[in-house]
């Protein structure tokens, strides 16, 4: 529905004098009339240079001078509507409509003001004037047409319509409107009929065609929209809203090839935007165990079409991730990071993903960017504070322990790990006694961590000192997780330590067994058997170790000096 139709007051002018002449005096010379038209046009001059308030004086001194005059209530009509004021407006065109019923242009501004006033009964009786005056008049049927919908007369719409068809034949539009006024008032099959005989003229119109899928759905006659649905992707192949609802259909019916196949051609179509898209990928993630090649597919065709959008980019390292594939879903994550940094759930899965594949030096490059991002969040500064570790940089690991335990809040076991990786870093600087202190403070904070526990037997053990507590640590871990290579490994090398070689041997056997080809523990055994004897076999194991990558500089000057060295650490 349109607004106001603004009539130029000349045209009205004009429509208005014919029915005056009958009345007006022979007189027009009369000073009254001199008077009259002088006022008049200095209006219209007024109106047109956009004097409004100045025109209203003159239009006013005409309806002063002539109190029935249309044509001067009318030119006020329009000043007030320029102003904006529109409570005067419809004053002064109600008035110009009461004293020249006949004129048609002032009942079409009346019904117009009066649907924008929502007075939908008033402007029906308005139009229902109109088109009887002039039954060809496609627009003012339109509208009637609207206003009656809106009235609730859906049969007299429908006829309003049906007349409009008349001046124009079958057009889809039209007939989607018969249609849904049939729907409104339960008679389906009319309507239907409406959308038949359409497209008998219109076969392949994609409007008449969607109408018919939405009412099957409505309806839940999934096969007869199915087959709309296929006809309408045969006459649109780019529709991407109708490929995506076939996509979706085929993916309930468990065709999962079909699918793809339709929802790779919505994902390369323009008319649904990405978060639909992302949508999508997300319903099929949350009810697979194992991605599918094919949804991950559709993230490429998301990254294709929104190359520089991080969500394209972080929902492929999703999906990445369910499979297991952390290289590549780092790699997916770090690109989305590109375009958007201020993103902390992707910096988080970035962080860890570094963490878990023991890339500490992006670890602790990126952990450092993030902090500065992220000041206050104790994660990521505690992820720094491990690279540095890693990195033997444990002067920084210090300094970084110290401030991250000043950001935890109400959480034992974070405050414990800042601890413990400081008690690291000082055993790195060989400050041994400092070290011990700072494993006792996180075992005091968070006193069932068995990491904790396992990392500082071992870091007894590699300083010589306190052995006696080193094995008493490690076996309450035993006692709690008696099948972890790792635990075995560290009372192999406390009993190691102590000069218990068999006993140790038999730990680094268990561990080995638990866990084969660990470079550690084979050099461990190594170990264990030159100590008893044996460096045949020790030569063996140190050589198996340094094939399977142990870069330690120990393990080269044993075999090079076939005899045991102590580890540098």
């Amino acid at each position: 529905m349109r607004h106001f139709l603004y009539i130029g007051i000349l045209a009205c002018c004009f429509a208005s004098c014919g029915t005056k002449k009958a009345a007006t005096s022979e007189k027009t010379n009369s000073k009254q009339d001199m008077a009259y038209i002088q006022a008049f046009h200095n209006a219209i001059r007024y109106k047109v240079k956009g004097q409004f308030n100045d025109a209203i004086q003159a239009f006013d001194s005409c309806l002063t001078m002539r109190p029935a005059d249309d044509a001067a209530a009318f030119g006020l009509s329009q000043c007030y509507l320029q102003l904006d004021n529109k409570s005067k407006a419809s004053e002064y065109t109600e008035l110009a409509t009461r004293l020249d019923p006949n004129n048609i242009w002032y009942t079409q501004e009346l019904a117009y003001m009066y649907y924008n006033q929502g007075k939908f009964a008033e402007s029906e009786k308005c139009f229902a004037k109109m088109v009887k005056a002039q039954p060809s008049n496609v627009d003012w049927l339109f509208a009637h047409a609207e206003i009656l919908k809106r009235l609730g007369r859906q049969n007299d719409a429908i006829n309003s319509i049906t007349k409009m068809e008349d001046q124009l034949g079958v057009l889809p539009d039209l007939s989607i409107q018969k249609f849904e006024l049939y729907l409104s008032m339960k008679q389906d099959d009319k309507g239907l009929a409406e959308i038949q005989k359409a497209r008998e003229v219109y076969p392949d119109d994609l409007s008449l065609i969607g109408t018919l899928v939405d009412y099957y759905f409505s309806k839940r006659e999934i096969s007869k929209a199915q087959s709309m649905l296929v006809e309408l992707v045969k006459n649109d192949p780019t529709n991407a809203r109708a490929n995506l609802a076939l996509g979706d259909l085929y993916y309930r019916q468990m065709n999962k090839p079909e699918a793809y196949n339709y929802f790779k051609a919505a994902f390369q179509g323009t008319d649904i935007d990405l978060d639909t898209k992302m949508s999508l990928i997300l319903e099929l993630y949350e009810k697979q165990v194992v991605v599918d090649k094919e949804l991950v597919e559709l993230a490429d065709l998301l990254i294709q079409n929104y190359p520089n959008n991080a969500k394209s980019y972080s929902i492929k390292g999703d999906l990445l991730l369910r499979n297991s594939d952390k290289e590549g879903a780092l790699n997916a994550y770090k690109q989305a990071l590109k375009f958007e940094e201020n993103k902390f759930p992707i910096w988080n899965q970035v962080l860890i993903l570094e963490y878990e594949l023991l890339k500490f030096d992006d670890l602790y490059k990126d952990a450092r960017a993030c902090s500065a991002l992220f000041p206050t969040i104790s994660n990521v500064q505690l992820l720094y504070t491990i690279a540095c570790v890693q990195l033997d940089r444990f002067q920084e690991a210090v300094d970084a322990a110290d401030t991250g335990k000043e950001l935890v809040v109400n959480d034992p076991a974070m405050e414990s790990e800042f601890y413990a990786q400081k008690g690291d870093a000082l055993f790195g600087m060989k400050k041994s006694q400092e070290g011990a202190e700072a494993y006792d403070r996180a075992l005091a904070i968070f006193p069932d961590n068995l990491l904790t526990k396992n990392n500082y037997a071992m870091r007894l053990a590699l300083a010589n000192m306190d052995l006696t507590k080193a094995e008493k640590l490690i076996n309450e871990v035993l006692d709690t997780k008696p099948n972890q290579a790792p635990y075995h490994d560290t009372k192999g090398l406390i009993l190691f330590k102590q000069g218990k070689f068999k006993q140790s041997l038999e730990q680094f056997t268990i561990a080995d067994e638990l866990e084969k080809e660990n470079k550690n523990y084979v050099e461990h055994m190594g170990d264990a058997f030159f100590k008893l004897g044996d460096s045949s076999k020790a030569m063996e194991l140190w050589k198996k170790a340094l094939s399977l990558g142990s870069k330690n500089k120990s393990l080269s000057k044993k075999i090079q000096t076939k005899t045991y060295v102590d580890p540098e650490y």
